[in-house]
C-alpha cells in the first residue's frame, strides 16, 4: 500500500471525520447519499467505511450504514481506549450469535453489552434495556422496536436503576436477558451498585434465559452486591484467556459455557 503524503493524510482525515458526523448527526445513511455528501465516489466510502467498522464507529446492512460508536452528548463507554476492548468485542460477536431475527431480548448496561448492542444494530428486534447509550443506538433503527425502561438515571453508567424500573420489568417478557458483572467468585456474580443488581435480578426474572456477558479480568475478585449463584444463569459468554481451571468450575455449576474463540458451547470433562 503506498505511503501517503501530508496533505493526502491530512485530507482522508478530514474526510473521515466529516462521514463519522454525518453519521452520528443522523443515525443512519444510505451509502449512495454518503457520497453524495462528501462528494466521493462509492468505492471510496466504501473503504472508509471499513475503517469505521473495524474502530466500531459504523455498522453496514442493507440500503444502508448504521452509527454505532460513542453518542455526541454520552461519552460513556470509550471502550477502544480499553486495554480489554478487542476481548469484549470478540465477545460480544459470540454472544449476537445466540440471538435469532425477530427475538425479543434485553440489555443491560455495561462495556461489553454495549460492544453486543453494536453488532445487533440493523437486525429486526425487539430490544429492552435499561441503558441509554444501547437506547440511543437503536434509536435511528427502522428494524428494532425500543423498549426504553425508566427509572432513575445513574449519571456515570447511563442505565435506569431503582422501583420504577423495576416496577416496568415486572410487566415484561423476553426470552433471553444479557447481562454485565463486576466480579465472579465461587459463590456468584457480583456488581459494584445494591440499586443496579436489585434491577438485574428482576431483569432475570423476565427471561427466559440469562446470559452473563463477562471478560475473563473478571472472574476471581468479587464486588460489593452479589447478583446470583453461578448456577442460576443458563449461559455464560466470556473469552479464551478464562483459566481451565474457572472453565471448570463454570460447568460444574451448571451454566452453558461459550468461549469467543471458538462460539461454540464447551463441554464440561468427565472425570475417568
Amino acid at each position: 500500500m503506498a505511503t501517503l503524503s501530508g496533505n493526502e493524510q491530512s485530507r482522508l482525515e478530514s474526510r473521515r471525520q466529516e462521514l463519522r458526523r454525518t453519521l452520528q448527526t443522523h443515525g443512519f445513511v444510505a451509502l449512495g447519499d454518503l457520497a453524495s455528501r462528501l462528494d466521493v465516489s462509492e468505492s471510496t466510502i466504501r473503504r472508509d467505511l471499513d475503517f469505521l467498522e473495524e474502530q466500531g464507529d459504523a455498522r453496514r446492512t442493507h440500503g444502508g450504514v448504521f452509527w454505532t460508536g460513542s453518542p455526541t452528548s454520552m461519552r460513556l463507554f470509550e471502550t477502544r481506549e480499553d486495554s480489554l476492548w478487542q476481548q469484549k468485542r470478540s465477545i460480544a460477536i459470540a454472544a449476537a450469535r445466540l440471538v435469532a431475527d425477530n427475538e425479543t431480548i434485553l440489555l443491560d448496561g455495561g462495556s461489553t453489552t454495549y460492544e453486543l448492542a453494536r453488532q445487533l444494530v440493523g437486525r429486526p428486534l425487539q430490544v429492552v434495556t435499561n441503558s441509554l447509550p444501547v437506547a440511543n443506538l437503536f434509536a435511528a433503527s427502522d428494524t428494532a422496536d425500543l423498549i426504553l425502561i425508566g427509572g432513575y438515571v445513574h449519571g456515570r453508567t447511563g442505565v435506569t436503576i431503582g422501583t420504577l424500573a423495576n416496577q416496568v420489568l415486572q410487566s415484561l417478557n423476553v426470552s433471553q436477558a444479557f447481562l454485565s458483572v463486576a466480579g465472579v467468585d465461587s459463590r456468584g456474580f457480583y456488581n459494584s451498585n445494591l440499586l443496579l443488581v436489585e434491577t438485574e435480578r428482576m431483569m432475570m426474572a423476565t427471561a427466559d434465559r440469562a446470559v452473563v456477558i463477562a471478560d475473563s479480568s473478571k472472574f476471581g475478585r468479587a464486588s460489593l452486591s452479589r447478583l446470583c449463584g453461578l448456577g442460576e444463569v443458563h449461559t455464560v459468554v466470556t473469552d479464551q484467556k478464562l483459566s481451565d481451571t474457572w472453565r471448570q468450575r463454570l460447568l460444574d455449576a451448571g451454566p452453558q459455557l461459550i468461549s469467543s474463540e471458538n462460539e461454540v458451547p464447551i463441554e464440561p470433562v468427565t472425570p475417568s
